[in-house]
């Protein structure tokens, strides 16, 4: 038996899915339009954000530029003042052999100061561009230790050097980190009275990254300083360029290691520079 022919719809039916169908392309239509359109506002509020970032990002350049000249400055007026004011001393007839001497002295000591920040301010301003190389630790504190040792007993400071019981080597740039280090040991040496104590120690064997530990006896750091120990030029001494920490910490970063102070029980601080081992020396070095 043949199956029976399916009725045509009824024409109502065929105007309404006409216009189902009017209706559905339509707002096809209306919703593509509206995607491009969205697609174009994403766009131009992406480029809009990127070029206020960048001006932003401009304008905070600019401010850190201008702070940077004028703590340049600040830094460099007084014991530029000072050289000249004793340099002019040097020129008087009446000066005897020994106040010469004394002034010229004095004059170097701070041309030699002046040499030092610009030295500090250079290296933070062009950053960590560091060499690569495997070294050995132990004439590096060897090294260390040779450095600070008649500096400390100038002022009447104890200096001690806890040396690692394995023979280690680290891998990066040798002098900046030296350089991250002395300024660490100089600072405590500072902190540090008459009669006190200054100590470097290397711990973290086993682990893959050296802590080197630099301990002082001084008073500590003031609660309200804390925050803002590795801000560039920022200095609770009276004289320093304010940039030891801040290098220390860039250089610490430059080799993947990271830098923390915290307090002693004992009072006074202990800065903790972590870097990278490269692994046990090989040969007598």
């Amino acid at each position: 038996m043949s199956a029976s022919p399916v009725p045509p719809p009824p024409a109502h039916e065929d105007d309404e899915l006409r216009q189902a169908f009017a209706l559905f392309s339509e707002t096809s239509e209306m919703l593509a339009g509206t995607y491009l359109e969205l697609q174009a506002q994403v766009a131009r509020l992406t480029k809009e954000l990127a070029d206020a970032n960048g001006e932003l990002a401009r304008r905070e350049r600019l401010s850190a530029l201008g702070e940077m000249a004028a703590q340049v400055a600040h830094q460099l007026r007084t014991p530029l003042a000072t050289a000249l004011l004793y340099a002019g001393h040097l020129s008087r007839p009446n000066l005897g052999e020994a106040e010469r001497l004394r002034f010229a002295e004095k004059t170097l000591s701070r041309l030699r100061y002046l040499e030092r920040l610009i030295q500090d301010m250079l290296l933070f301003v062009k950053g960590a561009r560091l060499s690569r190389e495997s070294f050995a630790l132990r004439p590096l504190l060897e090294e260390l230790a040779q450095t600070l040792e008649p500096h400390a007993a100038q002022r009447g400071v104890a200096f001690s050097l806890d040396m690692p019981t394995q023979n280690l080597s680290l891998s990066g740039d040798r002098q900046a980190i030296f350089g991250a280090l002395i300024s660490l040991l100089e600072n405590a040496l500072q902190a540090s009275q008459a009669g006190g104590r200054v100590s470097l120690a290397v711990g973290g064997e086993g682990s893959p990254f050296a802590a080197f530990l630099v301990e002082d006896s001084g008073a500590g750091i003031p609660e309200a300083a804390r925050e803002r120990l590795f801000e560039p030029f920022f200095t609770t001494r009276g004289e320093g360029s304010g940039l030891g920490l801040a290098i220390a910490r860039q250089v610490a970063e430059a080799h993947g290691g990271w830098i923390e102070w915290s307090e002693r029980d004992e009072g006074g601080s202990r800065f903790t520079l972590f870097l990278p081992y490269s692994g046990p020396e090989t040969g007598d070095a």
